[in-house]
């Protein structure tokens, strides 16, 4: 009996031992374990942003929901030119965007955790890390602020001579690059306005003496394109907006220093927010904020052109103000370029690359164009004045009509230099009489249009 009581007492003490040891065990496993608990999609999508795994313009809605799974509320917006789609989890709200009208990816535009814009590196470098990343860029802002220089571009002429690039992409080495594609010449190349222009700038018929006025989007006003031809300056609704992709394309286009049409006429920029604006009326009211200043000027800095890029006039109700006002700056010797019909059924032209850009054969019809336009005008494959900075030149893919409005008003610059006395519609006439007929169609040209305004001069006696 006593040694079964031994027995039985040092088996409990064993017991109480195993115990006490399975507890501790249970400890050091729990320490050592992770926290089975999920960590809230905030945290995850502040990590991943810091890391570079979600990026400005590389990450799609899908890797999202790979990395923090579906989504609480999935909607669709827009804003502006842009279509949205917009992801909710606890916290966290992510914001991807794509341009209308185009067949590219949605990709993340706008991150925010709690009250925080969390930075995704949209006002940096965007980094292409593999080829994948190469397809989700979209083709309206194509390769601006892009690096590719991890990429092996030999077998891809095809994707990368449709997209826009700037002088802030950075390319891969030479021997990785398509065979006889070369950036730094294309944006050289470019600045050309083509069809003679640049001769008729050698013979001194470059704008001097008249003033162009522009109503666009906010504009870099110290890009080294532009700087010298700006005489006045008007915020007209956008106080505190920076500048917008539009205002230095137009401007370049007309009186840019090395892109310009007529690169020695003088500016008057208003800056409007056409995002906005959906009637005529605001247009009307800058255009008579226009006709009050040349009261205040000199002949010789008058403003005689004024180039929009908007087309919708005819489409909104008020269009019977919008006829008026441009009939009364017309008595005043002033000719209105707006897109659309409204003026003359224009359409666009891009150039092809390889090709003389003097040559009006140099050019095929662009998309906003139809075999019943009157005229087609030089718009795409294009160097314009970036937006971002003083010194950032973009070559722009696009032929929109935003680009052959301003084409056609420095044009008409050349033509109050060589002729102060002509009529605005004489000058839309001699336009479309002065075409050059091609397979693409009726093509602009400016060196006959000139000849035609100065024979125009001495027929009518003016000197």
């Amino acid at each position: 009996m006593g040694g079964f009581e031994l027995t039985w007492a040092v088996r409990r003490v064993c017991l109480i031992w195993l115990a006490v040891l399975a507890g501790v065990v249970c400890l050091c496993v729990a320490a050592e374990s992770p926290n089975p608990v999920k960590p809230v999609a905030a945290d995850v999508v502040v990590s991943a942003a810091k890391e570079g795994r979600i990026a400005y313009r590389l990450t799609t809605p899908e890797e999202m929901q790979e990395l923090l799974g579906p989504a609480l509320k999935d909607k669709k917006d827009r804003d502006g030119d842009f279509e949205l789609v917009i992801l909710e989890y606890p916290d966290v709200q992510a914001t991807f965007g794509r341009i209308s009208g185009y067949s590219s990816l949605f990709t993340l535009r706008r991150l925010v955790v709690g009250q925080k814009i969390v930075d995704i590196g949209a006002e940096r470098l965007i980094v292409l890390r593999n080829e994948d990343d190469l397809k989700k860029i979209d083709y309206f802002f194509g390769l601006e602020n892009v690096s590719l220089a991890n990429l092996d571009l030999r077998d891809k002429l095809k994707v990368i001579e449709v997209m826009s690039f700037d002088t802030r992409t950075v390319w891969p080495e030479p021997n990785k690059m398509p065979e006889g594609f070369e950036p730094a010449r294309l944006l050289e190349e470019g600045k050309n306005p083509g069809l003679g222009i640049r001769n008729l700038h050698k013979k001194g018929i470059d704008g001097r003496g008249v003033g162009i006025a522009i109503i666009d989007q906010p504009l870099v006003r110290n890009h080294k394109e532009l700087r010298d031809n700006v005489v006045q300056f008007e915020d007209v609704d956008v106080q505190n907006v920076g500048p917008q992709m539009h205002g230095p394309g137009v401007s370049s286009i007309a009186v840019g220093k090395t892109c310009g049409v007529a690169p020695a006429a003088s500016l008057v920029y208003y800056a409007t927010p056409q995002w906005k604006w959906n009637s005529c009326r605001p247009y009307c009211d800058v255009i008579d904020k226009i006709l009050e200043l040349n009261k205040t000027l000199k002949d010789s800095e008058k403003i005689r052109v004024v180039s929009i890029s908007q087309g919708m006039f005819s489409r909104w109700s008020d269009f019977a103000d919008w006829k008026k006002v441009v009939e009364k700056t017309a008595g005043e010797g002033i000719l209105v370029v707006p897109c659309g019909t409204t003026l003359l059924d224009y359409g666009t032209l891009t150039r092809i690359t390889d090709k003389n850009p003097d040559e009006p054969t140099s050019y095929r019809r662009g998309k906003e164009s139809s075999p019943k336009n009157a005229l087609l005008v030089p718009a795409g494959n294009r160097t314009i004045a970036g937006q971002v900075g003083p010194e950032v030149y973009k070559f722009d893919r696009g032929d929109a009509m935003s680009w052959a409005a301003p084409y056609l008003a420095g044009l008409a610059a050349l033509a109050f230099q060589v002729n102060p006395e002509i009529k605005p519609d004489e000058i839309v006439k001699l336009w479309v009489e002065t075409a050059v007929k091609t397979n693409a169609g009726p093509v602009v040209n400016p060196t006959g249009f000139i000849d035609a305004v100065q024979k125009n001069k001495r027929r009518d006696g003016n000197h």
